[in-house]
């Protein structure tokens, strides 16, 4: 692969920003690691020792390390790459296998992504069997591992290859290309999130209906008092992969779904799982999944408008992105690809605006949870537990926390629940 970059101002700009990207996480990560309190804050008392406190900080290390790894390897893979000409060269392998544009343009693509899903596997790897074994956590057994990428690679095969063509084609031959692109990704994604409950997620994780008694029952008049159909609550085997706890609510209309993992109700108390459920339930009394389904298309709405001017043969924002890259054909399947990476460091940007709007619905859910059961302690309990037995940063670094976090830290939550 010879050299063939064209040193533009938009070449400087992104290798600049790249650059400044990496050193904001690394500082970031850092800063982080420094916040970590070196005695058990008082919100722990009674759940955390010294000895617990010394786990989580070996584990906010070791998480930390792989971290600062990964992004440096992934940045210098990239500048490696671009610089050598390597954006061109499989432009021009693609291709040469292809009988047409479309079909190029998926070879670039899923060659593309092979190599940043190789690329990242063996990070992935030491994470499950390394460090998350290591403390305790990790109960994936290789053969699940496996089952779950394969599972994974074929979704992507299956819905994602149809999905890339229609948009290719769509940027050749279509007026308003990015309108009608967008509206079929927005189509897409609607239709996946409807029937993921149903039709996704079991492939990867077994959803039992809970059983008759008690704790349903309690559940069951939770979901009238807040006027929340709960026709079905399920409990999903997280313990099969993870002896993390968590609840999550997923999809729409009448296929919505609210998981339990049987880790959560193994370790939580009646009164601890309403409050979790409640909160999960104030996701949705206060519109928050709604407002964030809207943004979500809107967002998408710009970058495929964005994403048509990086792709126009005769633009000139196209001409000069395509030179920054050394890249000689504009065509939709390379500046895809080409507008992802110029676009990374905006996404930080954006992802700040739209983390600092997570937190604050976390907190308004909070406080629906602490109406809807008369008591914030519930709640409060669940989190203290969840953050110590996952050994959670008890009190993360401010930039940490801007950048990245789509949930309060845990002493921030406890001081709004009891405020």
């Amino acid at each position: 692969m010879a050299v063939m970059i064209d040193w533009n101002f938009m070449t400087v700009v992104i290798v600049i920003a790249l650059f400044l990207l990496w050193k904001l996480e690394l500082v970031a990560t850092l800063l982080n690691l420094k916040a970590f309190p070196s005695r058990v804050p008082p919100e722990l008392d009674g759940l955390m020792d010294e000895e617990k406190l010394d786990r989580a900080r070996e584990y906010i290390v070791a998480n930390a390390r792989s971290r600062i790894v990964q992004d440096t390897v992934s940045l210098v893979a990239l500048l490696v790459f671009w610089f050598l000409g390597g954006f061109e060269w499989l432009d021009g392998f693609a291709r040469s296998l292809a009988i047409s544009e479309t079909w190029a343009g998926l070879v670039f693509l899923s060659a593309i992504f092979l190599a940043k899903f190789l690329l990242g596997l063996p990070f992935e790897i030491h994470h499950t069997f390394g460090t998350e074994k290591r403390f305790g956590f990790n109960r994936t057994t290789p053969g699940t591992y496996v089952a779950d990428q394969v599972k994974s690679l074929l979704l992507m095969a299956l819905l994602g290859l149809p999905l890339a063509a229609a948009v290719l084609w769509i940027f050749r031959n279509v007026p308003n290309a990015w309108l009608w692109a967008w509206l079929l990704f927005t189509a897409v994604q609607l239709l996946l999130t409807y029937l993921a409950p149903s039709l996704i997620l079991p492939l990867f994780n077994k959803f039992t209906p809970m059983e008759d008694g008690d704790l349903k029952r309690d559940i069951e008049k939770l979901g009238e008092r807040c006027g929340f159909p709960l026709d079905e609550v399920f409990v999903m085997d997280g313990s099969k992969r993870s002896s993390k706890a968590n609840a999550f609510f997923t999809g729409l209309g009448k296929r919505k779904k609210i998981a339990l993992y049987d880790t959560l109700v193994e370790k939580c108390s009646t009164p601890e799982l309403l409050g979790v459920l409640a909160h999960e339930i104030g996701h949705f009394r206060r519109g928050h999944i709604k407002q964030r389904l809207a943004a979500g298309v809107i967002q998408t709405g710009v970058m495929f408008y964005l994403l048509g001017l990086a792709v126009s043969p005769d633009g000139v924002f196209a001409r000069t992105l395509f030179d920054a890259f050394g890249v000689k054909d504009v065509s939709p399947h390379v500046g895809l690809v080409l507008f992802a990476i110029l676009m990374e460091p905006v996404g930080t940007i954006l992802g700040v605006i739209l983390n600092a709007w997570s937190r604050k619905h976390e907190f308004e859910a909070d406080a629906y949870a602490r109406e809807a059961t008369g008591e914030a302690k519930p709640l409060a309990d669940a989190l203290r537990n969840m953050t110590v037995d996952h050994l959670s940063h008890p009190a993360p670094g401010k930039l940490r926390v801007w950048l990245d976090y789509s949930h309060p830290p845990l002493i921030e939550r406890l001081r709004a629940l009891r405020g």
